[in-house]
């Protein structure tokens, strides 16, 4: 139904709360050439003032054909009077993990773009058969209907700077096809989309003649209700102090059967434990075996110490592996994957603080036993001046602010409630909301 095209486009544009600039992520596919076309005609109809359209080409330089693919996608958008650029991915590239390794550089170039365009959202031509797809691949990992069966959410905000939308979500790739063989218009099809090597290459080969495809739209709405129920969870029951230890309540520690309340304190635990994922499902098994037996007790896993006390369970990072950062004058940077630390003035070195630093006197300040607070305090960060390092100097020029791994680089739309929760309690801002309304159902139909 290639009507079907033409009506997401305008769904998506009337869910905006203000009008902008739209970045189309093009590759000069069916998928992505579909959505510029169709974004194009419904602006061309003056029903959307205010609206205008960019577009951007991600040349990964993984074939020799595809700078001329990517220069081809330039004139074809000039061609309609759209302003492109085209993303590098220079320098040397991984043996192995190549396609996650693409797409994260996907992304890194496609967040450069808005800026020069001064956009304010991407937009990409993810189908109802990719998400097919990923739920497929996401359901094989988790060996069950997890998280990951919502698949990919309508909105996903990237480095907490720049919203990637989808608008066409839940639109067939048949259909898109069709729209544009209706118009006269071709489209590239990459060979790596075909290629068994990759994944997602069988999986869509093994989808193609199933006769029922994995997952639907209501799991996104779950999957947001779920992450709203965490949220809630989290704010009764869970404290976090000087954004090194996380104290659960003792009445709740327990509840490792209840699914959201699970979810929240594994990813409490991976923002502890400097890490973008929570600790994997045997992992989570052993744990939540220890903390339902409600023993005294402490247990390790993902770098985080699940120290289970009379009065509750204490998280924080153990002491292994502690990075040494070296920050320039004015530089910042990521340490241990807990903190964003920037120099505001001369260079620094940061370490983990050992014995006898401010941050033990600040746990026991905030009401922590002696004990928590002198193990959380031998990983903390200790900023000293470069050319004074292992002194004990101090120094205060230096600003910090904690990172929420699992959210900082992806934070799916229907994970908003929790993300803000968790960064509420680890002392950070909100994240951004999207400019648009309602895109669990508005984007998804």
């Amino acid at each position: 139904m290639p009507e079907a095209v033409i009506a997401a486009a305008r769904r998506f544009l009337k869910s905006f709360i203000k009008p902008g600039r739209i970045l189309v992520a093009i590759s000069g596919g069916s998928d992505s050439k579909g959505l510029l076309i169709a974004l194009h005609e419904a602006l061309d109809t003056h029903e959307f003032n205010g609206f205008s359209l960019a577009a951007c080409t991600v040349d990964h330089a993984l074939r020799p054909e595809s700078a001329g693919e990517a220069a081809a996608v330039g004139a074809f958008c000039a061609g309609l009077g759209i302003p492109h650029r085209i993303g590098h991915w220079q320098g040397d590239k991984p043996r192995s993990g190549i396609q996650a390794a693409a797409r994260r550089k996907r992304y890194d170039l496609l967040a450069e773009a808005p800026a020069a365009f001064a956009a304010d959202c991407i937009v990409t031509g993810h189908t109802r058969d990719d998400q097919n797809e990923t739920i497929a691949m996401r359901a094989a990992r988790d060996e069950g209907r997890g998280p990951g069966s919502a698949g990919m959410a309508a909105a996903m905000l990237f480095g907490r700077r720049i919203w990637v939308l989808r608008p066409f979500i839940r639109v067939r790739r048949a259909d898109i096809r069709t729209f544009l063989e209706a118009r006269g218009i071709g489209w590239l099809d990459d060979p790596s989309n075909e290629n068994p090597l990759f994944e997602r290459a069988r999986v869509r080969a093994r989808l193609a003649v199933a006769e029922h495809a994995p997952g639907s739209q209501r799991d996104g709405l779950l999957r947001a209700a779920s992450s709203a129920r965490a949220a809630a969870l989290l704010l009764e029951h869970l404290r976090v102090h000087e954004g090194l230890v996380a104290e659960v309540a003792a009445a709740q520690a327990g509840r490792m059967d209840d699914a959201d309340w699970r979810r929240a304190l594994m990813t409490v635990a991976a923002v502890i434990g400097g890490r973008e994922h929570p600790p994997g499902r045997a992992t989570v098994e052993r744990l939540s075996g220890f903390l339902r037996s409600g023993e005294v007790g402490r247990m390790t896993a993902g770098r985080v110490v699940f120290d289970r006390r009379r009065d509750g369970l204490y998280l924080y990072r153990e002491e292994r592996d502690l990075p040494l950062l070296r920050l320039g004058a004015g530089e910042s940077g990521s340490w241990d994957g807990r903190f964003t630390i920037a120099s505001l003035g001369p260079a620094l070195t940061i370490s983990a603080e050992g014995e006898g630093g401010m941050w033990r006197q600040r746990l026991i300040a905030a009401g922590l036993p002696e004990g928590i607070a002198k193990r959380a305090s031998l990983v903390a960060p200790r900023a000293e001046p470069a050319d004074s390092a292992g002194s004990g100097a101090e120094t205060a020029a230096a600003r910090l602010e904690c990172r929420i791994g699992p959210y900082d680089t992806f934070l799916p739309g229907f994970d908003r409630s929790m993300a803000d929760t968790i960064a509420l309690l680890f002392g950070r801002d909100r994240y951004a909301p999207p400019p648009v309304e309602d895109v669990l159902t508005e984007m998804e139909g």
